[in-house]
């Protein structure tokens, strides 16, 4: 199916800058549209059949990727906001100027495992609990988890009003104040709140997964890489997002 769009944004939509960049970079004729110098930014093209070549090399409209960041603490999973830095301030600027957004939102100081897309629907499909897509996190907690805990996530913990869905919750054989915890939703606080209704105060929360996608061990606190084929293939078979 074809698909048309202004110049400018295809431009922009592919990284080669802003759209006031974009403005001036067509302005310098570097760009040409089947061959011919193209000034007009408003111009409709179609990618599929138009040939857009930038300073003489073929644009291809490839999807934008989706992206895994590692997301340090003290940091909003938001937009803008003028009193702290956000998860956006983070993302390069070939990945920020094609809308790509965050998958849900992660506390100012939990850290770990945060996706970006510009797929509206595998976004929402990742966090709607109907999906049952596990979010697998490790809680650093203030005194040890016992068996009561345990039994008691997997009922079910009532939180004010509604009652979370059954969670797995397992001892850290790595540190016996830690835990690990995995959900299928994500309300507001929810693992925080979670272990207070228990009694125990959450010191340090880390997301280490989503389905079958794991934090790469590999980056660092505001890091950020696009996913591989093979992970984001295996991200969007096991939400539904993959077409089947």
């Amino acid at each position: 199916m074809s698909h048309v769009v202004r110049l400018d944004r295809l431009l922009t939509g592919q990284g080669y800058g802003t759209r006031s960049e974009i403005r001036g970079i067509i302005r310098e004729d570097r760009v040409t549209v089947n061959g011919e110098v193209e000034r007009n930014g408003a111009l409709h093209v179609d990618p599929a059949k138009d040939r857009v070549a930038f300073d003489g090399e073929l644009i291809i409209s490839a999807p934008a990727p989706v992206v895994m960041m590692n997301k340090p603490a003290g940091v909003l999973t938001a937009n803008g906001d003028g009193l702290h830095s956000t998860v956006m301030s983070l993302l390069p600027d070939k990945w920020r100027t094609r809308k790509l957004m965050p998958v849900g939102r992660l506390d100012m100081d939990t850290t770990g495992l945060l996706l970006f897309t510009s797929d509206g629907d595998l976004a929402h499909r990742l966090i709607h609990p109907k999906r049952h897509v596990d979010k697998l996190y490790r809680a650093t907690l203030d005194a040890p988890i016992i068996d009561a805990d345990i039994e008691a996530f997997e009922s079910g913990i009532p939180l004010g009003g509604y009652k979370a869905l059954p969670a797995r919750l397992t001892r850290d054989p790595s540190d016996k104040l830690a835990a690990l915890v995995t959900v299928q939703e994500g309300k507001y606080h929810q693992v925080k709140r979670m272990f207070a209704v228990r009694g125990r105060t959450v010191m340090a929360l880390t997301r280490l997964s989503i389905g079958p996608l794991r934090l790469d061990a590999m980056l660092r606190p505001g890091a950020c890489r696009a996913l591989t084929p093979a992970e984001e293939s295996a991200l969007r078979e096991i939400c539904g997002a993959d077409g089947s």
